[in-house]
């Protein structure tokens, strides 16, 4: 049992229904929870969650016969969800805002495992990427069954307080990237994690639609360091712009971490050997170890994660073993082999990781052809035209020798592309025409970058025959 309903009740303010009991009989409680109906189980509790498109109210019954004990709704929907509560002998808890239940109620779990080390990262890109770096210096250190992590991406409103709950009182680390979608997010994760350690990446274009403008988004991501009481520890990433201000009024050890430039300073000149799609040799603790994500930026990911291990008194040993075993996840780096050699890192991008790829794989020594297809760049607001103008000018200066743009907002960057003339390129919006015409095109030995935003899909071209 994760929490009683007793306590569930007490940590979110939430009134209570089951038929005709009364609260002075509440009894029982739940061993998981979920917001998604279709994941409900013997003993769950599912939170009715409102979005845009679906409100989560209207599958609390679905919950229910699928082995819910109880559900965590709006005070507004229990005059129409109770006869479903009286026919399975189910729990409702009315709240007034059923988002901020889940995370209270995942922030009172948490208080739980006061001895847990509890590490939060954030930041504009990498933060998944040190996340699984980081968990693996931790996992041998400490051993798999002592480190929680949030698995995948599941870093959001709704994702940290469901992966906070994956918490078990065996686990000594929990290692937890946090991601943010409008303002104020990264201030609510921060409030149910509490993290003795935080770091951010960088601060970059991502979510500048949202926020409108770098300051704000600096602004957002500091806002990680908003629930220390003196006793946490900050690292800041020493080359980026905000470091100053990042650093400022922070309570606590706040310091300063060295990227990529940094890091062949301080284990010396040639320390460092590029293996191109193979990832990196590096030297480490008196050895060389094989670190297998390629890139710049993944190296710059390394230095961030060896940082919060540092900071944590992990040995040098387990830092070597971490970096050698880690391996790239789906779409953020990951190297296909094949008849054509894909560099898939379409889970998302941002101007600096659109950069970043293609410099990556202008960088790379190839014998056949280099095609990149490139996807938009979402939620970028009024600074999308700049940033797609800039990766035209890019595009336009790589060693490329094709390029195919997909979305609406690549339209921009094919403009420029069009007016300069030297690189050919295909624009469109249609996935079947990019499919086909991807198809027609690429022949054995093409090296392919796929780039874009999530929104994009990518990986579809990746399951053609």
């Amino acid at each position: 049992m994760l929490m009683t309903f007793a306590e569930l009740q007490a940590s979110i303010g939430a009134l209570f229904y089951s038929g005709e009991k009364s609260i002075s009989v509440l009894t029982g409680g739940f061993s998981e929870c979920c917001v998604d109906s279709r994941k409900a189980g013997i003993g769950s509790l599912f939170f009715a969650l409102k979005g845009e498109q679906i409100d989560g109210h209207c599958f609390v019954n679905a919950a229910f016969t699928a082995g819910a004990v109880g559900a965590v709704v709006s005070k507004e929907n229990v005059s129409a969800l109770k006869p479903h509560a009286d026919s399975h002998a189910a729990a409702l808890f009315a709240v007034d805002d059923t988002l901020k239940a889940l995370q209270d109620a995942a922030g009172t779990y948490l208080a739980k495992f006061p001895s847990l080390l509890k590490i939060g990262i954030t930041g504009s890109s990498g933060k998944t990427t040190t996340k699984e770096i980081a968990a693996s210096i931790f996992v041998c250190e400490k051993g798999c069954e002592k480190v929680v992590m949030n698995q995948g991406n599941l870093n959001s409103e709704t994702g940290l307080p469901l992966s906070v709950f994956e918490v078990r009182p065996q686990h000594e680390v929990g290692v937890f990237e946090m991601g943010m979608n409008r303002k104020g997010e990264i201030a609510e994760l921060a409030r149910v994690l509490k993290p003795n350690i935080a770091l951010i990446t960088n601060i970059g274009g991502a979510h500048i639609g949202t926020l409108g403008n770098k300051n704000a988004v600096a602004v957002e991501k500091k806002n990680i360091f908003s629930q220390f009481t003196g006793k946490e520890a900050a690292l800041i990433p020493n080359l980026d712009e905000y470091r100053d201000f990042l650093i400022e009024g922070v309570r606590g050890k706040a310091s300063f971490y060295e990227a990529y430039s940094e890091f062949t300073q301080e284990y010396g000149d040639n320390k460092i050997i590029d293996r191109g799609l193979d990832g990196y040799d590096l030297m480490w603790n008196g050895g060389w170890v094989r670190f297998k994500l390629p890139g710049r930026h993944n190296v710059k990911n390394a230095a961030a994660a060896i940082a919060i291990a540092k900071e944590a008194g992990v040995s040098n040993d387990s830092i070597g073993k971490g970096l050698e075993k880690v391996t790239p996840l789906f779409g953020r780096g990951q190297v296909i082999h094949g008849d054509l050699t894909v560099v898939n890192d379409c889970y998302n991008a941002n101007p600096e990781s659109m950069s970043a790829a293609i410099n990556f794989c202008d960088a790379i020594a190839w014998n056949g052809r280099k095609v990149y297809v490139v996807g938009s760049m979402l939620e970028l607001g009024k600074e999308s035209q700049k940033a797609h103008e800039k990766i035209g000018v890019a595009l336009n200066d790589s060693v490329v020798d094709f390029i195919y743009l997909f979305g609406k907002e690549t339209e921009i960057t094919a403009r420029i592309l069009k007016k300069n003339g030297k690189k050919p390129f295909f624009f469109t919006e249609n996935m079947l025409e990019l499919i086909q015409a991807f198809k027609s095109f690429t022949q054995i030995g093409d090296l392919v970058l796929l780039k874009g935003s999530r929104g994009c899909a990518l990986e579809r071209l990746l399951n053609i025959n």
